[in-house]
Formats: structure tokens, C-alpha cells, sequence
């Protein structure tokens, strides 16, 4: 058998994770794809909340079904959903970044000390 030679491929990660959060952490995220995370986890966490809620509130209009009413709470949740989804990831690409600047720190320490004991 000969030998192959295997080039790191990025992972592959599992449908959910390729959606919220496709980068690997050990890298600092651009302005953009931390925008893409913020968009992205406020948009599909609200989606579902309110998804959750129309149930919620058909039931809760039990005397007279009031569309009014129905679309004030629809809307209350999906933008408090927003809110609330859109700084938790605001949160998570933060300390992803701190995570990310602490391991290249460590890695430059490491190369450092490998060049001082190599001379």
C-alpha cells in the first residue's frame, strides 16, 4: 500500500453548528461573520419563539379570536426574541475572539521559546 499524504480538511460539523457558529474559534471573526452570527442566532431563535407562541395565543383567545391581539403578541415575542437572542450572540462572538487572541498569544509564546532554545 503506498502512503497517502492527508491534508487537514476543515471539520465538518453537524447542520445545526454549519448554521449558528461555522468557525472553528481558533481564529479571530471579522466584522462581518460576527454580523452573520448576530443576524443569523437572532433571526432563528426568534423564528422560534414566535413559532412556539402562536399556539400560546390561539389558546389564550379562547372567548373571541382577536387577530389584533394575536399579532401584538406574535410581534412582542419575536422582537424580544431578537433582543435578547441578538446579545447573547453578541456576547458569544466576543469571547470567541478573546478566545481566539489568547490561543494565537499562547502559540506565539510557544514559537517564541522554540526559536530562543533553538539558537
Amino acid at each position: 500500500m503506498q502512503p497517502t499524504s492527508r491534508t487537514p480538511r476543515p471539520p465538518r460539523y453537524h447542520l445545526i453548528r454549519r448554521l449558528l457558529f461555522p468557525y472553528s474559534g481558533e481564529e479571530q471573526l471579522t466584522r462581518s461573520q460576527g454580523l452573520r452570527v448576530v443576524v443569523v442566532w437572532a433571526l432563528f431563535f426568534s423564528f422560534a419563539l414566535s413559532f412556539c407562541t402562536f399556539p400560546v395565543t390561539l389558546l389564550a383567545n379562547t372567548n373571541a379570536f382577536n387577530l389584533n391581539r394575536t399579532l401584538l403578541l406574535l410581534l412582542i415575542a419575536f422582537l424580544s426574541g431578537v433582543v435578547v437572542f441578538g446579545s447573547l450572540a453578541w456576547i458569544v462572538v466576543a469571547m470567541s475572539n478573546r478566545a481566539a487572541r489568547i490561543i494565537q498569544a499562547r502559540k506565539g509564546q510557544r514559537h517564541a521559546s522554540e526559536n530562543i532554545q533553538g539558537r
